[in-house]
């Protein structure tokens, strides 16, 4: 391969097999190009919302305090090598040209071996590996599991940490039809020796999460237990609260992303580098952790891309993601008229995801794109019970139509597959409207 494009292009035609569950055709990769895996210090963040925004969380504070650190997240907002990032820089395209020519024939091998061919996520995820191990040599590499945990490609890492966000209802067709069976995928993470960190506050997930932690004699640290966070407040520009743990920190810190489930995931990260400074022997000041955690930012979540009117675009793709949108409206834009325009991949089921935000909305609009697995605004208009609410297909004409009629003062939501955000986003920030 010649070019980034086209190295992207073989990477992107690997979408066709799919996803496949299990850890042995990334062994065989890794395994072959030598365990880039084994020459990295990670953190493994996993959980059903709020890994991308503990990933930052944590990102920015390890930056603040000199160190650099390697990411790896998804989906990417704004361009596909985003995924791959070092202190927050995109993989160079000659970077990503030049491992990915030298995973290729592996690829290929192992296609024709009885465990076929990789995924593309696995490719991808291959190429972060021998990518961070060979070329950026960051200090430390934050992995975000693409999808439960158990299985996810990143498993095969054994990491300083563990971290899981919380477990709510998601892509059930593979993980499980119970908050129990979901719960056991995501404690798939948890490693033998290695402790985990968790948000998770359903006492039927943080069971499931005891009895893995205890047969792999990991110690458990949960959120309103061994660490926790108080004297809460907030404003539209920023929330502060008291961080405490058991190992004895205590700090006042302030953060800039919006929602009480913010506070939650930069506790998470916290407790994080509280361990880290404890048993691992990172130096991180308090002056590392307060600048890193105002500076820390997450494209597409809750982020306003407009001030006259206010537009805010929003991933929120699962209850649990709507649930806390709802919830941060509420807290912030209460007196003000809500205008929500959603959209959906095909396997959500969004008549009771919706209705936390249909209570606030003024008005509810269904719309699509022009991706393979998103629904047409029709199918997501049809499947929603509540009566206000209307149908415009075209995602522009729907942002349109809505600004002529809104006040000064109103509130557009653009919110759902963080797909759609991203290419809504790309609109909004090139033509600055």
């Amino acid at each position: 391969m010649k070019t980034y494009e086209e190295a992207l292009q073989w990477v992107h035609g690997l979408l066709t097999f799919g996803i496949k569950p299990g850890l042995s055709r990334m062994e065989w990769m890794l395994e072959r190009l030598g365990h880039p895996e084994r020459r990295l210090k990670s953190i493994h963040v996993g959980g059903t919302n709020g890994k991308g925004s503990t990933v930052t969380f944590l990102r920015h504070m390890l930056e603040g305090a000199g160190y650099d650190v390697g990411t790896f997240t998804s989906p990417y907002i704004e361009h596909f090598n985003e995924r791959i990032s070092v202190n927050g820089l995109p993989i160079k395209e000659e970077d990503f040209l030049t491992v990915a020519n030298k995973i290729r024939p592996l690829v290929e091998e192992l296609a024709q071996t009885e465990l076929g061919s990789p995924t593309e996520f696995e490719v991808i995820t291959t190429i972060a590996f021998e990518y961070f191990a060979t070329v950026a040599y960051p200090d430390v590499v934050i992995w975000e599991v693409g999808l439960g945990g158990r299985y996810d490609s990143t498993n095969v890492i054994h990491p300083l940490l563990s971290i899981i966000t919380n477990v709510g209802y998601d892509h059930m067709n593979i993980l499980g039809n119970t908050i129990e069976e979901i719960a056991s995928q995501k404690a798939g993470i948890i490693k033998p020796g290695v402790p985990v960190i968790t948000g998770s506050e359903k006492e039927e997930v943080l069971a499931v999460f005891r009895k893995e932690a205890i047969e792999k004699r990991s110690v458990l640290y949960e959120l309103g237990k061994q660490f926790s966070y108080r004297n809460y407040s907030c404003t539209e520009d920023d929330q502060r609260f008291r961080f405490e743990s058991v190992l004895g920190k205590q700090q006042d810190v302030v953060i800039t992303m919006s929602g009480e489930h913010q506070v939650k995931n930069a506790s998470l990260a916290l407790m994080a580098i509280t361990y880290l400074k404890t048993y691992c022997a990172f130096l991180v000041e308090d002056e590392h952790i307060s600048t890193g955690l105002q500076k820390a930012n997450w494209l597409g979540r809750f982020e306003k891309v407009s001030t006259s009117p206010t537009v805010i675009l929003d991933g929120a793709h699962n209850p649990e993601g709507v649930k806390a949108l709802a919830e941060t409206l509420k807290q912030q834009y209460n007196d003000r008229n809500i205008y929500i325009i959603f959209c959906a991949m095909k396997d959500k089921e969004v008549s009771e995801m919706l209705t936390p935000l249909s209570q606030l909305a003024k008005e509810v609009i269904f719309t699509s794109f022009d991706f393979p697995r998103a629904a047409t605004g029709q199918e997501l208009f049809e499947q929603a019970k509540f009566e206000n609410k209307r149908v415009e297909e075209d995602w522009g004409k729907a942002i349109a139509t809505v600004k002529e009629k809104m006040r000064e003062e109103d509130v557009l939501v653009v919110t759902g597959s963080l797909y759609f955000i991203s290419e809504v986003r790309g609109l909004f920030v090139k033509k600055n409207l």
